[in-house]
């Protein structure tokens, strides 16, 4: 969650992002449900044999390139330390010892202890150093080694994943550099390192999710952090690799799914129709059917060209504690407003809105909220205001604690389109418009938080506070 609200900020600076397997010392075993050894996928020391093998004819070839640990080892590199070496958390100790670290370092992973741990989680002997979280930091090293790639890639060939991850189409620079996939991505990574002390690691693939899926599950169990697939290698030695939650794009929900229909791996996948796939998954059934076999048509020239057919403008938020039904409307309210700014400055309207509420796990979970289509195409805060508050008075119940809300703007389109019914108000609407367009420019001249609202001020308010944060 933290760091998906950083990517987009930081896109902006790139700019001028129940199955498990026994892991034995040198060996992948697959089990069943009651635990027993069913036979040995592979070993790492047989894959590390075939990697050093000269890599496969590869039409597209596509690097998936992370930096690990990446906060740790930026605040690591801060200090002239190594974080194979240091004991480095990275966390905000002022919100107790239930803070979530935010990264530690590959010195306390071989510890055993979990990279997303809380404070209080980490074990009472072991002493470590706690950095506060620097988010603006992170992100120019990121921008930093996005130009580090650029000196020898062109950013057309670069798709940013996240503020620590990336793919790079390397096909056409093998050849210019004369080095093959596995040297190219040594290039880089060195590269990386001399000018961050900052290690990456890196999968190699014939298309995008065979990149991935080498970075994620192959590239840890090698030497020189980089694992190599092809369709055939994908086949051979991760078709039956569990848990099948290890790849990419593979939810719990799916894969609790696939269990009903008495998948475990990916080569059941492969072993069911796909008739049953498309009734059970929809159009989702698609990429599963292609990632089952190693297949993935996107390619960054294709994700670059996308565009969505209907824009949307979308807000949520994990609540800093459990909200009551009347303080909850009060933080929707909030999110209305910021959202109305946005459609304000970027001269655009609306004509649906959405509304999702997360309800407290410590009051049974679930969610509650829905959609509606409104009579007219606006950017209007009262009027979207009104039709909000409308939809959560009849969609969320009351004495229900609240966790989590989400709120979005579709079908969005320039403001030429703005429309009118028999009720609407164009004077009062242009006046409402005039102000909308002085807050925003005031903000932006003078900060987020130089112009509040009496709401905002109030105790259970969010935007004040969220103001300030990165994200």
């Amino acid at each position: 969650f933290f760091k998906i609200h950083c990517f987009h900020l930081f896109l902006g600076i790139i700019q001028h992002n129940t199955i498990w397997c026994k892991q034995m010392r040198h060996s992948l075993y697959v089990q069943n449900h009651f635990g027993a050894k069913l036979f040995d996928i592979c070993t790492i020391d047989n894959y590390n044999k075939t990697n050093r093998k000269e890599e496969p004819m590869m039409k597209k070839v596509y690097l998936c390139i992370d930096l690990k640990t990446f906060f740790a080892s930026v605040e690591c590199s801060e200090r002239h330390l190594d974080p194979f070496k240091t004991n480095l958390v990275v966390a905000d100790p002022t919100r107790g010892n239930g803070a979530l670290c935010l990264a530690i370092t590959p010195q306390m992973k071989s510890m055993g202890i979990h990279n997303r741990c809380r404070i209080f989680e980490i074990p009472k002997g072991v002493e470590y150093i706690t950095a506060m979280p620097r988010m603006h930091l992170y992100m120019e090293y990121s921008a930093r080694i996005y130009r580090i790639y650029c000196r020898y890639v062109s950013p057309d060939d670069i798709h940013v994943y996240s503020i620590d991850e990336c793919f790079i189409d390397i096909t056409s620079y093998m050849h210019l550099y004369h080095k093959s996939a596995k040297e190219f991505a040594k290039m880089l990574m060195q590269a990386v390192f001399a000018d961050t002390h900052i290690t990456a690691t890196c999968g190699i693939g014939t298309n995008l999710y065979l990149a991935k899926v080498a970075l994620d599950i192959i590239s840890k169990h090698t030497k020189e952090n980089i694992g190599i697939l092809d369709e055939e290698r994908y086949q051979k030695y991760l078709w039956h690799h569990l848990p099948i939650t290890d790849f990419w794009h593979m939810g719990s929900g799916t894969a609790n799914h696939l269990l009903k229909l008495g998948v475990v791996d990916m080569h059941g996948i492969t072993q069911i129709p796909e008739e049953i796939l498309y009734k059970e998954f929809g159009i989702n059934a698609e990429y599963i059917i292609d990632h089952a076999w190693g297949r993935e048509p996107a390619t960054i020239a294709s994700i670059k060209k996308y565009r969505p057919k209907n824009e949307s403008i979308n807000n949520s938020q994990v609540l800093f504690s459990d909200y009551e039904y009347e303080d909850a409307i009060l933080v929707v309210k909030e999110m209305v407003e910021l959202n109305v700014l946005r459609l304000v400055e970027s001269r655009l309207v609306t004509n649906h809105i959405s509304l999702y509420i997360g309800y407290s796990r410590t009051d049974g979970g679930g969610w509650a909220g829905g959609s509606r289509k409104l009579t007219v195409r606006t950017n209007s805060l009262s009027v979207l205001m009104d039709a909000f508050i409308s939809l959560y008075h009849l969609k969320v119940q009351k004495g229900r604690l609240i966790r989590q809300i989400s709120i979005s703007f579709g079908d969005v389109l320039d403001e030429v389109y703005e429309s009118y019914d028999l009720f609407s108000d164009i004077e009062a609407l242009e006046e409402e418009k005039k102000l909308q367009k002085a807050i925003v420019s005031i903000r932006h001249k003078y900060g987020k938080n130089a112009i509040l609202k009496l709401m905002n001020k109030q105790e259970k308010a969010t935007t004040e506070k969220r103001n300030t944060l990165i994200g």
